[in-house]
């Protein structure tokens, strides 16, 4: 998939093409026709009591196949959904699950066949409304729910996160040990000397890229946001008009020294010895089994990768290795959020809503995950963080786009071809092959992409200093 003109063009071009394959006259109202139709809002669910009355069926598309299988070690889609049952058993779920869901559920989207609830895909934040129903104005879910930014829209929110995860490395705690590293680096070249005792004293591989799994690489744009500045507005309002964004402050920080420590790891032969060669699913068994060191990767991975070997007591989550003014951060997001679909049924919403409440409020989900707290007010952070507790790392949350420019970052980004935070990962892996190389120095790859980010700006007309 083109996945510049479907950022640019596509988006638009599909709401019109879901609407009329749907063929039915609610779904060619207008959105504004079709949300007065719907029945209740988020904050007015009580759990157990609204929509006791309600006998119907919801589709939930999602991308966590895994949690289909008979065999998953963790909680599984069945027993989330026996349990949801027991308070509910008139609505019944049915789960459908996809494995490349970053582009596939696109398709769906535009299709129009997915169900009444779906991990909201990339779309461009002004076309929410054509196909997700609100779930109320940003102040008032904002007082039963966190991290309720990602698809706010007009003030009203979209997308009720799954989880929400902080950014820092995972890794083996006995390799380290091994090594003789007594203290988490705080620093990159604190970092860089870990990955280099790491080779020299065990025969592990100290920093694995899983540059072969594409997706992976996109993670190293997670850590340019609040990890990097301690900014909550630097993503969506400052980086937007910053003039060459991928320069060098002088001070060890922002996106520059992110993507540089990565490079310096592959150009010092810090990592694996083939990068075409890396495997995802196998990683997982390697560092739980003391073959890799570390990997960085949210804290989604942490429970998977203790999930995937018999050593989960090794498996530690440090945070990334930058410091501003002395503090570390770390960026704080949802993972992929619930959306419901405004073309079903009005019962079919309230029911939808109130699974998605559930989930958020009763089954643990985030926390099983070992995700940050999702219901406002709950302070219980599972055992991932207990090193960012115990350092006292500032979680930071992005804040919103200002209005009228909240499609300003995906244009920018399909215009520069840099696609930083979602299909980032040809730039990435291009980053790491000149690294292992040795063909083009650092510094001419951040040119390269101040270039593109600046002539982006100026085809928008986007002031930039």
């Amino acid at each position: 998939m083109d996945w510049k003109k479907f950022t640019r063009i596509g988006v638009l071009a599909i709401v019109g093409i879901s609407t009329a394959a749907c063929g039915t006259k609610e779904a060619n109202e207008p959105a504004a026709a079709k949300e007065e139709v719907s029945r209740i809002s988020y904050a007015d669910i009580k759990l157990g009591e609204t929509g006791k009355d309600i006998s119907t069926s919801i589709k939930v598309l999602n991308q966590r196949t895994d949690m289909l299988k008979e065999d998953y070690p963790g909680t599984s889609w069945n027993t989330y959904v026996q349990r949801f049952h027991e308070m509910y058993p008139d609505i019944q779920v049915n789960i459908e699950g996809i494995t490349d869901y970053a582009e596939d559920s696109l398709l769906r989207l535009q299709g129009g066949d997915w169900g009444d609830i779906m991990m909201i895909p990339e779309v461009d934040k002004s076309d929410l409304p054509a196909y997700f129903l609100s779930y109320g104005s940003q102040e008032e879910v904002g007082k039963e729910t966190n991290y309720i930014t990602r698809w706010l829209f007009d003030n009203q929110v979209y997308g009720i996160p799954s989880t929400a995860v902080g950014r820092g490395i995972v890794y083996n705690k006995k390799v380290f040990e091994q090594a003789g590293i007594t203290t988490l680096p705080t620093s990159p070249e604190a970092f860089i000397e870990a990955l280099s005792a790491i080779k020299e004293k065990t025969d592990a591989i100290p920093l694995y890229t899983n540059y072969a799994a594409g997706w992976t690489m996109v993670a190293w744009d997670d850590y340019i946001s609040g990890t990097a500045t301690g900014n909550a507005k630097y993503i969506n309002q400052i980086l937007l008009h910053t003039k060459a964004p991928f320069s060098d402050p002088g001070d060890g920080t922002h996106g520059y020294q992110v993507y540089k420590l990565l490079y310096d790891a592959v150009k010092l032969g810090l990592t694996e010895e083939d990068f075409t060669t890396t495997d995802w699913e196998g990683s997982k068994g390697m560092l739980n089994s003391g073959e890799i060191g570390c990997m960085v990767l949210g804290s989604w991975a942490y429970s998977q990768m203790q999930q995937a070997g018999p050593n989960p007591q090794d498996i530690g989550y440090m945070p990334f290795p930058l410091t501003v003014n002395g503090k570390q951060y770390s960026s704080a997001s949802p993972d992929y959020n619930f959306g419901i679909n405004i073309n079903s049924s009005p019962e079919n919403q309230t029911a939808a809503m109130i699974f998605v409440k559930w989930m958020s409020e009763e089954s643990g989900f985030s926390y099983h995950e070992g995700g940050l707290p999702i219901k406002a007010g709950d302070l219980e952070y599972p055992e991932v963080y207990q090193s960012f507790l115990e350092n006292n790392v500032e979680f930071v949350e992005d804040e919103p786009a200002l209005e009228g420019e909240e499609d300003l970052l995906n244009i920018l980004n399909a215009d520069s071809e840099l696609m930083l935070f979602s299909g980032g990962n040809e730039k990435i892996q291009t980053l790491i092959e000149h690294a292992a190389n040795g063909d083009m120095e650092f510094d001419a790859i951040m040119e390269e992409w101040n270039q593109r980010w600046s002539d982006a700006q100026e085809a928008n007309g986007v002031e930039a200093k």
